[in-house]
């Protein structure tokens, strides 16, 4: 697609959060079955049901707007998912991995939120107000989700994983 004016940049925009998310469908389950905190296994499947809600919302854009949801592959969105598939592949301990998780996760909120927030912001700028607000409705769940996954990591996930790390050095200066 060729970008010629704003409303062709909207556009691309659109279909690249698309892709992201349906990438996303994809992995979260796999995210959640590599957790071991219930508290983060049940806040990846409950972002995974957000992000089945994302993908409507898109498609309703896609319809009001009267144009193709056809999309390429958000390159991005791969790059972050692959990164954090080939981290869970090293050998850490369960609570390293969670932090990990979070890690990974917080990265693709990142990704997530200054997409929809660009993506509603031309929306605002083209009077594409119905668009706008569904933008603006799934960036808030975003926002939402980054800030749960900070509460998550500052008062459990991290603290375990610290405690790990702890217990290690104890132990090997128990050795020495």
């Amino acid at each position: 697609m060729k970008i010629k004016n704003l409303r062709d940049l909207f556009i691309h925009e659109l279909r690249d959060l698309l892709s992201a998310e349906k990438q996303l469908l994809k992995a979260l389950p796999k995210m959640a079955k590599a957790a071991t905190n219930e508290e983060l296994k049940e806040s990846f499947e409950t972002h995974l049901r957000q992000t089945e809600e994302h993908v409507e919302r898109l498609e309703q854009v896609f319809e009001g707007l009267d144009i193709s949801s056809r999309s390429e592959k958000c390159a991005a969105m791969e790059g972050l998912i692959e990164e954090a598939q080939k981290l869970l592949k090293e050998e850490m301990p369960p609570e390293i991995r969670d932090a990990a998780l979070i890690a990974a996760a917080q990265r693709v909120e990142h990704y997530e939120i200054a997409a929809y927030g660009s993506a509603r912001t031309f929306a605002e700028v083209l009077d594409a107000d119905e668009a706008m607000d569904l933008l603006e409705q799934t960036l808030e769940e975003e926002k939402e989700t980054d800030v749960k996954l900070t509460e998550l990591a500052e008062e459990v996930v991290n603290v375990e994983a610290q405690q790990v790390g702890e217990e290690e050095a104890e132990s090997e200066s128990a050795r020495d």
